[in-house]
């Protein structure tokens, strides 16, 4: 089931910009969850731990689909986008501290 982190990517701008690939459509945006430690065969990241991602960022970082950008910097823009999102979860109070 989504929880409320995963839910709010829907019409969101995609926070990991994998240019030129990214088509930047609002519509297509999903919550695309990051590497972490706790990730494994069917096993998930946590739903604080991912990005905003349009439908063409997501094919490419979920390896679905091939580009001629290195894996290093796939994983690169993908936590450039989790820093992002993140941030908007705090701004608009989705995850708070203390």
């Amino acid at each position: 089931m989504a929880s409320k982190l995963t839910k709010s990517a829907r019409g969101r701008e995609c926070t990991i910009r994998l240019h030129p690939y990214c088509n930047e459509n609002t519509e297509t945006t999903v919550f695309c969850h990051a590497p972490c430690e706790d990730k494994g065969m069917g096993i998930k990241s946590p739903d604080w731990w991912g990005a905003f991602g349009c439908s063409d960022c997501h094919d490419i970082v979920d390896g679905r689909r091939s580009v001629d950008i290195n894996s290093s910097d796939i994983y690169h823009y993908h936590i450039q986008g989790v820093y992002r999102t993140l941030r908007i979860f705090i701004q608009e109070g989705l995850i708070k501290f203390g």
